[in-house]
């Protein structure tokens, strides 16, 4: 009886505009402030209707209690540890309002800068906040990966990316419920949400922002996150655009097969006379081409045209 009376409360609540998704784990030294600085950036944007859900992904320690103490906030529990991606995709999924921001709980982001990012989506379908340097774990390791899967991510997108998995962001939400199938539940869910949008043809903005020294204990992994993280940026192009992937890898296929045959001919005099590791990259070349051709076909037929 309680619970159907809360709903039919929230039912009868004005309808928010923005909804701020907040995953957490294990993030008591932080979500306090954080929150705090949430509604007071939202309160000062000229009284935006909002709402801030934090989304307790199976926490250990006081997360979730912090959370569920500060006013106007409502709190989703995972009853264990599913992911941080799992925890945003569970935080979309109950979002009300049109227009989701999405910020950690660990002290790293300006929340302050959120009106920022609001302002920005007025001309674009995302805006993302684009770190001005690696304040994390291990930025010695971290920073030189994120760059090598950043310069990949805007190779295969055409696109220049200044922060590919910035935590920090707005998006319009009716757009990201398409691509929740597809999401992983990892650190990866920003990355692949990024790379989702920029593929289909939707407008992505970026703005500048700080990054703090995180509060509490990270669960990246900077070895095991990093590969996840190339892997992602592949599979991604993937489904959306094959011809990225498969293309250059027919091109370079291609021209070592004429170079070794140039070779081949220079040094047998004899074009009769062909190795078989040359034929064999060269039937691979058109092998791969092939295969590109197919998956485009395929993904062209299931997804429709880009909106």
């Amino acid at each position: 009886m309680a619970e159907r009376m809360a709903e039919i409360s929230s039912q009868s609540e004005p309808k928010p505009r923005v909804s701020v998704v907040v995953p957490a784990y294990n993030e008591e030294a932080a979500i306090g402030d954080d929150l705090a600085a949430i509604r007071r950036a939202l309160e000062g944007d000229a009284c935006v209707p909002y709402e801030i859900i934090v989304v307790d992904d199976g926490s250990t320690d006081r997360t979730g209690a912090i959370a569920s103490a500060c006013e106007g906030v409502r709190v989703i529990r995972h009853a264990h540890n599913l992911g941080t991606g799992a925890a945003r995709t569970t935080g979309v999924r109950a979002a009300r309002g049109d227009v989701i921001v999405m910020t950690d709980a660990d002290g790293t982001y300006p929340n302050h800068d959120i009106p920022k990012l609001l302002a920005a989506l007025a001309d674009a379908d995302m805006v993302v906040g684009a770190r001005r340097r690696e304040a994390g774990t291990l930025p010695w390791l971290r920073a030189p990966a994120k760059w090598f899967i950043r310069m990949l991510a805007s190779f295969l997108t055409n696109t220049h990316i200044p922060d590919l998995n910035s935590g920090f962001r707005a998006f319009k939400r009716d757009v990201a419920l398409r691509y929740l199938n597809i999401l992983p539940t990892t650190h990866s869910w920003v990355s692949t949400i990024t790379l989702a949008f920029l593929s289909d043809g939707y407008t992505v903005t970026y703005v500048p922002i700080d990054y703090y020294p995180r509060k509490g204990r990270s669960s990246f992994h900077p070895i095991t996150d990093t590969y996840n993280y190339i892997t992602l940026v592949v599979r991604s192009i993937m489904y959306f655009n094959p011809l990225k992937v498969f293309l250059p890898v027919t091109g370079l296929l291609l021209l070592v097969g004429i170079i070794k045959f140039i070779r081949d001919l220079l040094v047998y005099g004899s074009v009769f006379y062909i190795p078989g590791i040359t034929l064999l990259l060269l039937f691979m070349a058109v092998q791969v081409g092939a295969l590109g051709l197919l998956a485009d076909l395929i993904v062209r037929r299931t997804k429709g045209p880009p909106p």
